[in-house]
């Protein structure tokens, strides 16, 4: 079982950069925590040690990993040209959830890559782990600390529910405060293309560098230019499902809850559900979320919400789906993901489509 190191003081948290660095430089894994979710780390030079996330994770071999890096510095040294772009971007976002895809030079080994030529580069946001980084002197390669494809973890109890058997040591600093993946943000094409949506939207970076590219779109390119492309990600293991409610449904929430469990044969007492506007009684569904209305704080929570639900024995997670507003695109595309295995029909017609700017 992985040692378990919990960060409550300055004297912790220093045994606890020397303990994950010399677990780091000797190929090991450690579980970090950054202000998005909590990663698995290991020293992004060694393939050896890389080789070893995607065993302990189950992680396809064709889905890159993020580096993290401590300072712009660093980034500099693992690619091979440093853009305008990429200047104005960390000097507004970073240490922040936001990953620059840029051209690798040879010091990435290629496992990190996927065999691609671009690497996506990140400066996290979180106190121990770019101690941590500055320690090691290197990047660190970090993929969220889950099992591939499963919900990813928001505490250190996650990650142990998880990975706790396979892995050196998990560093407990608390929840994470963003909760979703970091936006990711290919600057080798032009305009710049979202490959991952985040908490920081377009809208956002469009104030910041004009114009970008919302995507990918149509079929997925091989090798793949950032992880959170697979079709089937973040899913908990209790099938999800998105229900979109009209104006019409306000005066029959329950009803269109139930329709839509009996759609997949299931009553609504045997569902969990999250929702955060059409609630329906408590006594009527095996568990309710009532999440906040605006999408940072109900990014903060969704993942922890999800375990929840998982953990409830419930048969069908319904999910009511977001606003259809840019600030959220972060939000719905987790969803999607996540309901990939119920329908696909429904994640076409349902929520994928139709995201607007909140002020149109």
């Amino acid at each position: 079982m992985a040692e378990l190191v919990k960060i409550d003081s300055a004297e912790s948290f220093a045994r606890a950069v020397e303990k994950a660095a010399e677990i780091i430089l000797s190929g090991g894994l450690v579980a970090v925590p950054t202000e998005t979710v909590y990663g698995l780390a290991a020293c992004a030079t060694n393939p050896v040690a890389v080789s070893r996330i995607f065993s302990v994770k189950g992680r396809p071999s064709n889905n890159p990993i993020i580096i993290h890096v401590c300072s712009v510095e660093m980034a500099k040294e693992y690619v091979a040209e440093w853009p305008s772009t990429a200047q104005l971007l960390s000097s507004f976002f970073w240490p922040g959830p936001l990953t620059l895809v840029l051209k690798k030079n040879s010091r990435v080994p290629d496992i990190v890559t996927a065999g691609g030529l671009t690497v996506a580069v990140r400066m996290p946001n979180q106190a121990f782990t770019l101690a941590l980084i500055s320690k090691c002197g290197i990047p660190l390669a970090a993929p969220s600390a889950n099992l591939s494809g499963y919900l990813s973890p928001t505490t250190a109890g996650h990650v142990i529910e998880q990975l706790g058997d396979k892995i050196d040591l998990v560093v407990d600093a608390g929840p994470t405060q963003v909760g979703i993946e970091s936006t990711v943000l290919d600057l080798t094409v032009d305009p710049p293309q979202i490959l991952r949506p985040g908490i920081l939207h377009a809208a956002i970076l469009e104030g910041v560098i004009g114009k970008i590219a919302r995507g990918p779109t149509g079929n997925i390119d091989i090798p793949l230019r950032s992880p959170g492309l697979l079709p089937r990600h973040y899913s908990p293991r209790t099938p999800l499902h998105v229900v979109e409610f009209c104006p019409a449904d306000s005066n029959n929430i329950l009803y269109r809850y139930s329709e839509e469990a009996r759609k997949f044969g299931f009553t609504l007492s045997e569902c969990y559900v999250i929702a955060h506007k059409n609630l329906p009684p408590r006594n009527a569904v095996k568990g309710l979320s009532v999440m906040p209305a605006d999408p940072v704080s109900y990014a903060h929570l969704l993942y922890s919400e999800l375990y929840k639900a998982d953990a409830s024995c419930a048969r069908l997670i319904l999910v009511e789906a977001p606003p259809r507003e840019v600030a959220w695109e972060g939000i719905i595309d987790r969803l999607i993901r996540a309901q990939h295995t119920i329908s696909k029909a429904h994640i076409a017609g349902n929520i994928g489509p139709k995201i607007h700017s909140a002020e149109n």
